[in-house]
């Protein structure tokens, strides 16, 4: 008896452990060394009692699957900054915990780290772009991403922090935080924060994958970045920004959205769907000058924004910039329903730049008419309301370089 008791403890405390480095299973494919480098081919799996180096850019290619275990720290290495690709018919399945995120981070000390210190998280799929040729990914990547199944799924990231990336290229090619390149949505995207990122926070071109707990603290250039036909819902998420930092060469906003660069009629159409989305500006007058709207719908896009807030962009709240935006909100297609705005000039809460189809006058008018609230927030109070329940637990909100 006592001897089956002994074998039952044993049984249980390695069930235990197993499920502490992320599953019931023993880990596929640990690599012998810690340096990650080059083409992922199999299954392997970065467990979590060492820290990893992320060398160059590494790819997860077709077939393959890269697991990774609650709280894994993985960084760059310094001298050949790392960026981790999952290409088209590879896997992540990178599955923390609030108590335990998984964490992408800069290879420098605390204290002396940088944003744009590596490259960031890059995953493409099958699903559908407006892009009537194949699209292949920037940021010196040069891989294929789209195609036909809106359902393709990628993996998942749940609970994972990215902090200190995005790198440049080239001039307008850059590696975000995390870039999402025809997505499907059997991809599951759950509570994942940047920290600093150099270029966008969260960018989506084309894809069909739906996110939520997304959150986006201290980004250069934009929090979120949708183009190429993205069809997708975001909830519950938020970003807020440093006042100052923020990117030298392009301006800052909360949303940037356009249908393709050029503004064209392209299907399938843009549209993003956004649900209870905070977006906390600077809301400060010493603010660097490169800070800017809080929604910018550009080019030729559609969009849905409901139950959020946009609070504290120094100039404006909710901005379309394109005839075709405009007409998209005038007709219905787009829809600003149920939000708060409060630009830090409330002058400046509601831009049409499409004088023609709709005056600033007319869409304020409208976006009253239909729920929105213009709101005279201290910012003490946005600095609370950019601190969600979700957001508890698994987030920082480091001083830069911490």
């Amino acid at each position: 008896m006592k001897k089956i008791l002994l074998t039952l403890i044993y049984a249980l405390t390695l069930i235990s452990c197993e499920k502490d480095l992320g599953g019931a299973d023993d880990p596929i494919g640990v690599p012998s060394t810690n340096t990650i480098t080059g083409s992922i081919t199999q299954t392997v799996t970065l467990t979590s009692d060492r820290e990893w180096i992320l060398k160059g850019y590494v790819y997860v290619v077709n077939g393959a699957k890269l697991i990774i275990q609650p709280g894994t720290i993985i960084k760059s290495d310094l001298v050949e900054k790392g960026a981790l690709c999952i290409e088209r018919g590879g896997k992540i399945i990178a599955e923390g915990t609030s108590a335990k995120p998984i964490v992408f981070t800069s290879g420098q000390p605390i204290g002396q780290r940088s944003p744009g210190d590596w490259g960031g998280i890059v995953i493409l799929g099958k699903a559908t772009t407006n892009r009537t040729s194949e699209p292949t990914i920037e940021g010196g990547i040069g891989r294929p991403f789209g195609g036909s199944d809106d359902y393709d799924n990628s993996g998942i990231l749940k609970y994972v922090r990215i902090e200190y990336a995005g790198i440049a290229a080239m001039p307008n090619s850059e590696i975000n935080a995390l870039t999402l390149g025809g997505v499907g949505s059997g991809t599951i995207l759950e509570n994942i924060q940047t920290v600093y990122a150099n270029d966008d926070a969260f960018e989506f071109f084309g894809g069909t994958v739906n996110a939520k707990n997304l959150y986006a603290f201290a980004t250069a250039d934009d929090d979120f970045d949708f183009d190429f036909g993205y069809r997708g819902t975001i909830s519950y998420s938020a970003s807020k920004r440093d006042p100052q930092f923020v990117d030298n060469g392009d301006a800052g906003n909360g949303i940037e959205c356009d249908n393709d660069g050029i503004g064209s009629a392209a299907s399938p159409t843009t549209h993003p769907k956004l649900d209870n989305v905070i977006l906390i500006g600077p809301f400060d007058v010493g603010a660097l000058a490169n800070h800017n709207l809080g929604l910018r719908f550009r080019r030729a896009t559609q969009f849905t924004m409901t139950n959020s807030k946009v609070l504290g962009y120094q100039k404006g709240s909710f901005s379309m910039e394109s005839t075709e935006t405009v007409q998209h909100y005038k007709n219905g297609t787009s829809i600003f329903l149920n939000n708060e705005v409060q630009a830090f000039d409330p002058s400046l809460n509601f831009i049409s730049k499409a004088t023609a189809i709709m005056t600033s006058d007319s869409v304020k008018a409208k976006a009253l008419s239909q729920g929105t609230v213009e709101k005279s927030y201290t910012k003490s109070e946005m600095d609370a309301l950019a601190k969600p329940s979700w957001s508890n637990g698994w987030t920082r909100f480091p001083a830069k370089g911490y």
